[in-house]
């Protein structure tokens, strides 16, 4: 089963089937906000773009019922027709997203794990294979899950902070990264260097990200969004149906291998995380998260 509020991917139209959209008339287009407990999410009907802000602090761990809301604010843009894009971007200083919540992956039954990789897996569907065009404006550290958002946006635009650090770090913690999220890497940066930055979980400050070709700009940080809405009208006035048909031939490939081998990828999982090696090393993650709070 899928999250709650979330269409399984069998019941939802494919990414580019969409119909091109026009926008709106300026003299009827209010901005609508919604909002839940982690994402605050609001619609320019003019310009028919939404700032999606992650609001879950410490970190916006993405944690199952983050996830699920994610997925569901993606859902509910995806379903208006105002909606042409989303910048997606951080409410929490110094920080866009933490990634995966490890809390989620340690002590907990079989089943939840399934159900959270599930939800994993959902988000990370929906927001690959999406029609609108996505803008990650990356205002802080993106490791992991964080990176994997970033990753599967359609323009990455970092924070020129050398504070500021962005990868696929699982190695670090004992796991490895799952086959969708080496091939979304390796779509972004090649292969040679995906491989050699998933084998070491490298995280990456923002000037090294941009060298590359993790991000694809970097600005100071007031400006991100600025930036982020300038790329946004760029890629906004082309026609919808030749860019949706374009981005759907580029990354159909990848989005159907998991489909077909979705199953197959969350009992993987459930089968790595609940192994003793693996929660020994999770568990030790945490603590030494925690002696660094201390």
């Amino acid at each position: 089963l899928c999250p709650p509020g979330v269409l399984p991917l069998c019941c939802r139209p494919p990414a580019w089937g969409r119909a091109p959209q026009q926008p709106p008339s300026p003299l009827l287009t209010p901005c609508r906000a919604f909002s839940n407990n982690m994402i605050q999410v609001e619609l320019d009907e003019s310009s028919g773009v939404a700032m999606m802000k992650f609001k879950s602090p410490p970190v916006n761990s993405l944690s199952l019922d983050f996830l699920t809301e994610f997925s569901i604010s993606l859902e509910k843009l995806e379903n208006d027709r105002a909606c042409r894009g989303v910048i997606i971007t951080s409410a929490v200083p110094k920080v866009f997203s933490a990634g995966l919540d490890i809390t989620e992956m340690c002590g907990k039954s079989l089943e939840h794990y399934g159900e959270f990789w599930r939800a994993v897996q959902e988000f990370w569907l929906r927001l690959y294979g999406s029609n609108m065009v996505t803008v990650a404006a990356i205002n802080g550290s993106s490791p992991a899950g964080g990176c994997l958002i970033a990753l599967s946006c359609d323009y990455r635009i970092m924070a020129e902070n050398p504070k500021f650090s962005i990868g696929l770090n699982e190695t670090q913690l004992g796991i490895v990264a799952p086959f969708w999220f080496k091939d979304t890497f390796v779509n972004v940066v090649g292969q040679r260097i995906a491989e050699r930055s998933l084998q070491l979980g490298s995280l990456h400050p923002a000037p090294e990200a941009l060298q590359l070709g993790l991000v694809d700009e970097l600005v100071p940080e007031e400006k991100i969004l600025e930036k982020a809405s300038a790329v946004m009208a760029k890629w906004l006035a082309l026609p919808d149906h030749a860019r949706q048909l374009t981005k759907s031939m580029m990354r159909k490939a990848v989005l159907d291998r998991l489909v077909a081998h979705r199953e197959e990828d969350i009992k993987y999982f459930i089968n790595f995380i609940s192994k003793e090696s693996i929660q020994k090393s999770l568990r030790m993650y945490m603590e030494m998260l925690k002696k660094k709070k201390g």
